[in-house]
């Protein structure tokens, strides 16, 4: 344990910040995880949003966030492909059943 004053005061400090990244990082691992089951475009925005926000402060490196952004752009594209494809498909014209 410190002695020196300046020393308590920066233990108190570390503490502090401590928990307020422990909230942030398990606030966006939560975020990445709900993306990844539920692939809607608003969780995928808002665990981005967190990512950076996690960069931002320096819990994890730019490079680890551009990594998961990038996995999860894949899974918008991926439901993006799933929704056009079972909206409807094409209707044969009725144009050459006529002639």
């Amino acid at each position: 344990m410190p002695v020196i004053k300046s020393a308590k005061k920066k233990l108190r400090q570390d503490k502090k910040r401590q928990k307020a990244n422990n909230l942030l990082r398990a606030v966006f691992k939560n975020a990445i995880k709900e993306a990844q089951r539920k692939k809607t475009a608003e969780k995928i925005r808002k665990a981005v949003s967190l990512v950076d926000k996690a960069v931002k402060k320096g819990l994890i490196h730019k490079n680890k966030a551009a990594r998961i952004k990038s996995r999860l752009s894949k899974l918008v594209k991926l439901t993006v492909k799933v929704k056009n494809t079972t909206k409807s498909a094409p209707k044969k014209s009725a144009s050459k059943a006529k002639k």
